[in-house]
């Protein structure tokens, strides 16, 4: 049975306006409409590109997107920031209309789309997950019977009589998330707000997520830039690029097509920080172009600004497989080697001998810190491709993730 169905479904918005435009240019669709012609809009704009400036006031932040989602679901929407994964959402919540196109839902939304979505910030956090339910049209008894178990899960209950404007916004997320996930919506759409809450939360939240769609049989769409947490809640994904949509798949095959273009190099720094990773690259040794190869000396290399100068700074990088699992983690402190950071840009190096890790794609979280703090942690679904460097027969990967140098006789020294 079907959940959710897009029919060629387009967001075209005016740049620097609200809405669609100015009064002229409301008159002139209604002209046209009367006359029973196209929007005469329709036929300009430009796709939602933010690295190139455009010639158009007009962008589609979204353009013909068709796809299907059945009932029990978890379908992981993709893409890099400006590809339309929030609009998307939105529209399929019902906050706001499609340009053009049809969306057919069969069954009650729940959506968290941002921190405190739906809430009332005058109202407590009990009187809102009333509210919350009431607007997604349960009853009042519906709400009383999941009431205990939304508070508990969430872990605000000290502060559930406390009007929610005071709340930090870690508090709202997990309120806003245990409503969401807990009344009996049939579809649960969730943007990346969770990145709000520390990492216990998120995998409190990954884990009940799971619980709905296999033991309740309900649909979720989730977006995400954490590849590993798509990888472990959802079969399906929905990959999209400029407001386009590339590609409707099963998970791995969309995470995959994404990747092949967005590997080591692809950060978004957050530079609001003192200090942060501004990009990342990962190399053999004797070929700066090639990826990491199996049992071959490879290089990782940090690109660090920092707005001031530090001393006594640690580096460390965690390799994780396609499940989340730690495989394992270069740290410089392991070494007691420290490095100097002066302001701007720092270039730092790690060289790993015969790199162990079999062909495939790995999802890196890198660490940067000092004996008092971390200054800063990218978890954003960095990719390392390693491939192969076998001139003999290749080993059985379905025996484990690492290969090590080895050496046989049969003489025994």
């Amino acid at each position: 049975m079907l959940a959710l169905k897009a029919e060629n479904i387009s967001k075209q918005y005016r740049l620097g306006e609200v809405g669609t435009g100015t009064l002229s240019h409301d008159l002139n669709r209604f002209w046209h409409k009367v006359r029973g012609k196209e929007d005469p809009y329709f036929k300009i704009g430009e796709a939602n590109d933010r690295s190139s400036k455009g010639n158009s006031d007009y962008v589609w932040s979204l353009r013909d997107i068709n796809f299907e989602i059945e009932q029990g679901d978890a379908v992981g929407i993709i893409g890099k920031n400006g590809a339309g994964k929030s609009t998307l959402l939105k529209l399929l919540s019902k906050v706001t209309k499609p340009t053009t196109g049809k969306i057919f839902t069969n069954g009650r939304i729940a959506s968290l789309l941002e921190v405190g979505t739906g809430f009332h910030p005058e109202m407590t956090g009990r009187e809102n997950v009333f509210l919350n339910g009431a607007i997604l049209g349960m009853t009042r008894k519906e709400i009383k019977r999941k009431f205990d178990e939304i508070v508990d899960f969430s872990g605000v209950e000290r502060y559930i009589d406390t009007p929610v404007k005071r709340y930090s916004s870690g508090m709202y997320v997990r309120l806003a998330f245990a409503v969401a996930a807990h009344l009996e919506s049939e579809i649960l759409i969730v943007d990346e707000v969770l990145a709000v809450g520390d990492a216990e939360f998120q995998k409190k939240c990954l884990g009940k997520m799971g619980d709905v769609t296999k033991g309740e049989g309900r649909t979720i769409l989730f977006v995400s830039h954490n590849l590993p947490s798509i990888l472990q809640l959802c079969k399906k994904g929905i990959l999209l690029e400029h407001g386009l949509l590339k590609e409707s798949a099963d998970i791995s095959t969309i995470i995959s097509m994404y990747t092949h273009n967005a590997e080591s190099e692809d950060i978004i720094p957050n530079s609001n920080k003192d200090v942060y990773l501004k990009s990342f690259k990962s190399y053999t040794e004797d070929d700066l172009e090639s990826n990491l190869q199996t049992a071959k000396n490879g290089v990782l290399e940090f690109n660090i600004y920092s707005n001031k100068n530090l001393k006594n700074v640690k580096i460390g990088i965690g390799f994780n497989d396609d499940m989340g699992n730690r495989l394992f983690t270069p740290f410089s402190g392991h070494f007691q080697k420290m490095f100097d950071l002066s302001i701007g840009e720092n270039t730092i190096y790690c060289t790993l001998d015969n790199f162990p890790l079999k062909s495939g794609k790995y999802t890196c979280e890198i660490y940067i810190g000092d004996n008092t703090e971390t200054l800063d942690y990218y978890d954003k679904g960095l990719i390392v491709n390693v491939k192969d460097n076998f001139t003999l027969e290749k080993p059985d990967y379905s025996q484990g993730y690492f290969i090590i140098n080895q050496k046989w006789t049969n003489e025994r020294k």
